[in-house]
């Protein structure tokens, strides 16, 4: 209950009676949880009673949502890690608090097809695995000028086929416009795909490989905000690509 009183706060000043009312709380229970919190100095009272967050307060519903996320998807984070993500992107998992969590590999493909078709500047994404079915949905988006920057792991395993389709897309073509950029990563734990209107990253399962079956989706400024650091974080960390270190399928 002090959780959402200081949520509603962030938004505007209110009268304890608002609040009890907005929270389906008695007066009974606002009264003792707003009096927690004024003498904690979260929340202070105006001349006029009204009630209203101090700045120590502000900062701390600032740090609330990551705490939030975490909560909410507890049984996920039950098997599933982090992988090696930096601290600073752990302190702003908030920004995934309006994701969706998206099931099953078919449902996800789909997202990603979406997403790609769906592009009209850029399409920025750090792989483990390389997706041969949407080569040629990205290709008719590059063609269209979108530009295309990615990342892959250099122990990903190529599926058949997968050479002979750049070559039908003129990937080479694409690489020597500047359409296409790409480096390389020893390792990747953590995918994440995004263009200027929505992303979804997947986190790793316990042995450290991204899990495919869950995802997040998100559309939100802030969470495309996330991804777009994480990228950036990532391709300054990664070399040149080396296509003759990926494994190709037998």
């Amino acid at each position: 209950l002090r959780l959402a009183m200081m949520a509603k706060l962030e938004h505007k000043d209110y009268r304890l009676s608002q609040l009890a009312s907005e929270l389906d709380a008695t007066m009974q229970e606002a009264h003792r949880n707003m009096t927690r919190l004024i003498d904690s100095g979260l929340v202070s009272k105006g001349r006029e009673g009204e009630l209203m967050l101090t700045a120590y307060g502000r900062t701390g519903v600032s740090l609330v949502p990551s705490y939030e996320f975490l909560y909410k998807n507890r049984e996920f984070f039950a098997d599933h890690s982090l992988g090696d993500l930096p601290l600073k992107f752990v302190q702003r998992l908030g920004a995934f608090r309006g994701c969706e969590m998206v099931h099953g590999v078919m449902a996800i493909l789909q997202r990603w097809k979406n997403l790609y078709s769906e592009s009209d500047k850029f399409i920025k994404e750090t792989m483990a695995q390389v997706p041969l079915d949407l080569i040629e949905t990205i290709s008719s988006r590059v063609n269209e000028g979108v530009k295309f920057s990615y990342i892959f792991a250099s122990n990903a395993v190529v599926p058949k086929g997968r050479t002979q389709l750049l070559q039908k897309v003129g990937w080479r073509n694409f690489i020597n416009k500047g359409l296409v950029e790409r480096r390389m990563l020893p390792d990747v734990k953590i995918m994440a795909i995004f263009n200027e209107k929505q992303g979804c990253v997947m986190f790793p399962n316990q042995k450290g490989e991204p899990d495919l079956n869950v995802m997040f989706y998100g559309e939100t400024p802030e969470f495309l905000e996330w991804c777009s650091d994480f990228f950036d974080y990532q391709w300054q960390m990664a070399g040149a690509f080396d296509e003759d270190k990926l494994k190709h399928e037998v």
